[in-house]
């Protein structure tokens, strides 16, 4: 069993999450409980295989192996039921930058694409970086957790000419492990109105206790005409700096066109230490996973049960995947730039801003749970003392 609450010190290591707070907040001793990387070591047999080609010296061009796809195709296969071939499988250095790809190779200046609201914010700022017209579909919250509004998002195909739909599978900010079903109304709804589906999965793998994951291409074969599927291990085994990312392209004409656009960028080859890391986390990370797996379902219900005895004004959405919880702070009637100031001034906790996610967003906040034990609680304890006094 990993032991995930092992004290280790990010300070120092030009950390994001840690590192960045102080110069942005001006202010010292904040506790890091926002961006979405973890505060674990990587799986043991992804550490040695950095060391033993670290070791080597030699840190010349490389290209992906056999090994490689093997691993990737054999772990699709087992864990998600997801049949894949080599050549299906492209590579980049992660999945904002293919999101981005995806909007310049299947879309034009101007084009409407789809997003859910909330959501990741890089799906919103990718798509009016690119100049295309961003288009939104508020999520509805029914029995705590959130689902699609169907109507909403096929009035929305009708009243605009949508090109491109990018689909957040788990959802991130709020949890949502979507059905097969809802999958399946979504597939049906884009091929009706010729949407093309770029289905984010890079959370597919952090899928708690009794919930079942479903890739947006294993729902109906005739999906796969007509979407990209964008996944990486970097997410799941806190592999982020490594950089490497998959788009899974079954269609031979959309796979065309995006081995044409990254020819044209120079940007199919991938930092050797992705290549290495990721096939070592595959091959051999599947018990690490399902440690972390345990660990983070502990770490859900130490949030739930001190937000119901503590503040119990807050509405916490529990997630069925992903590491990150939705919290509701609307109760208290703040406006966000006064959210943010308890939070920073008298809390001393940095979280992310849900007004950031999306205008459904406001007077809600993100938090990260991949920590340990000991720092999530205090966290918890600032967040609480503060608003209770």
């Amino acid at each position: 069993m990993v032991n995930f609450n092992e004290a280790i010190q990010r300070r120092g290591t030009n950390s994001i999450k840690w590192d960045s707070i102080e110069k942005t907040y001006q202010k010292k001793d904040l506790l890091p409980l926002w961006i979405a990387d973890m505060d674990f070591k990587a799986p043991l047999a992804v550490q040695k295989a950095l060391a033993t080609f670290v070791s080597q010296g030699i840190y010349g061009y490389s290209f992906a192996p056999d090994s490689l796809y093997e691993s990737i195709i054999n772990w699709q296969k087992n864990r998600h039921n997801y049949e894949l071939t080599n050549e299906e499988i492209l590579f980049n250095s992660g999945v904002v930058p293919s999101i981005a790809a995806a909007i310049h190779a299947y879309s034009s200046v101007g084009d409407a694409i789809l997003v859910n609201d909330p959501v990741y914010p890089p799906f919103s700022a990718t798509v009016k970086d690119a100049k295309r017209t961003l288009v939104r579909s508020p999520l509805l919250k029914m029995n705590g957790q959130f689902e699609f509004d169907f109507d909403d998002l096929e009035k929305k195909m009708q009243t605009h000419t949508i090109k491109l739909f990018i689909l957040c599978n788990p959802h991130n900010p709020g949890g949502r492990v979507w059905t097969k079903a809802e999958l399946q109304k979504i597939g049906l709804l884009c091929k009706q109105y010729g949407v093309l589906v770029v289905s984010d999965e890079i959370h597919q793998d952090l899928i708690l206790p009794s919930y079942t994951f479903h890739s947006f291409q294993t729902v109906d074969p005739s999906f796969a005409d007509f979407s990209i599927v964008l996944a990486a291990p970097t997410k799941t085994f806190n592999l982020a700096g490594v950089k490497n990312s998959m788009m899974f392209i079954k269609n031979k004409e959309l796979r065309k066109t995006m081995l044409a656009l990254q020819h044209e960028w120079r940007f199919d080859e991938i930092n050797t230490f992705g290549y290495i890391a990721t096939e070592a986390a595959y091959r051999e990370g599947a018990q690490w996973l399902d440690d972390l797996l345990s660990f983070l379902a502990h770490q859900v219900q130490i949030v739930r049960d001190h937000f119901k005895e503590h503040l119990p004004q807050v509405e916490v959405m529990i997630p069925q995947g992903t590491y990150l919880m939705w919290l509701d702070f609307s109760a208290f009637e703040l406006s966000d730039s006064q959210l943010q100031d308890i939070l920073i001034e008298k809390a001393g906790v940095v979280l992310n801003y849900g007004y950031t996610f999306g205008p459904h967003g406001r007077q809600h906040i993100r938090l990260n749970i991949a920590c340990q034990e000991e720092i999530l609680k205090e966290g918890l304890t600032r967040l609480t003392n503060a608003f209770n006094n």
